[in-house]
């Protein structure tokens, strides 16, 4: 990836910080997102784990493939997910000078394949820190048919909203949640290969099923703002966490292992 700049606007980043996400158009271009789709698309292949047809998976199964870390995996992968233009318009965004890598993850919602239940990312990390963002970037022309993301605008500013994990129980609960609450469901429009969408870690939001007949190829990084340090918690959830993404590290260590590289600093 070249290393240039992609310019925010004062207006992208105060619609971010009020809204919990942001689409930006042409964030990589065609002809970037080409030169690493194949090397994505093949480490997918490589390192996914499911092989039960469909039919036999549950709800969170029928979701997506979810490959995730190929960055240590995969040296052209590595390249993709340390990009500095990418890392940068997270630190803009979130307003930090500096940004460490939690986790990559390919997100391949298969053809047929199940809705995405509402969630809050959040939830799952042991971060301390309310500074976390998600960059979503299509490989492929994401149409409304193939399960784009929906969120719900200002729900970032709720903060935690609940012990729920990816399941149709979260479905249930943030649905009725929202109504509740009266919150508004901002769905993304189409997608090119090169947009991308930002997220915060607490922002709800979910994705409809993939009813055309292609392969919905995504890739995902998660951000955190360095100088973070591993949230004190008892939850196992975020024990195994902590073992798979902060090797070593314990509550109240500073996150700054091998397996979370600062990708940008001012």
């Amino acid at each position: 990836m070249k290393n240039t700049e992609y310019e925010l606007s004062a207006e992208d980043v105060a619609q971010y910080r009020q809204d919990g996400h942001i689409v930006l158009r042409g964030v990589a271009s065609a002809a970037e997102i080409a030169n690493y789709r194949q090397a994505i698309v093949e480490a997918v292949k490589n390192y996914s784990t499911e092989s039960r047809p469909l039919r036999e998976r549950d709800t969170y199964g029928k979701a997506f493939l979810q490959v995730p870390n190929l960055w240590t995996k995969d040296s052209t992968v590595r390249q993709f997910v340390m990009t500095k233009r990418f890392g940068k318009i997270a630190a803009e965004l979130m307003g930090v000078d500096a940004v460490r890598v939690y986790h990559d993850q390919a997100l391949f919602k298969e053809a047929g394949g199940g809705y995405t239940p509402w969630h809050q990312d959040k939830f799952y990390w042991p971060l301390d820190t309310e500074h976390t963002l998600t960059i979503w970037i299509p490989l492929v022309s994401v149409q409304r048919d193939m399960g784009p993301l929906q969120f719900v605008s200002k729900s970032h500013k709720e903060g935690y909203l609940g012990d729920f994990p990816i399941s149709d129980e979260s479905e249930r609960y943030f649905q009725d949640l929202l109504e509740e609450r009266g919150l508004d469901i901002s769905e993304n429009p189409e997608m090119n290969a090169g947009d991308a969408s930002f997220h915060h870690g607490w922002t709800l939001h979910r994705a409809s099923a993939n009813i055309s007949s292609e392969m919905r190829e995504v890739m995902t990084i998660i951000y955190f703002a360095d100088g973070t340090r591993v949230l004190r918690s008892d939850s196992k959830l975020h024990a195994g966490e902590i073992d798979a993404w902060l090797p070593g590290l314990q509550a109240g260590n500073l996150v700054d292992t091998s397996l979370n590289p600062v990708v940008y600093r001012r």
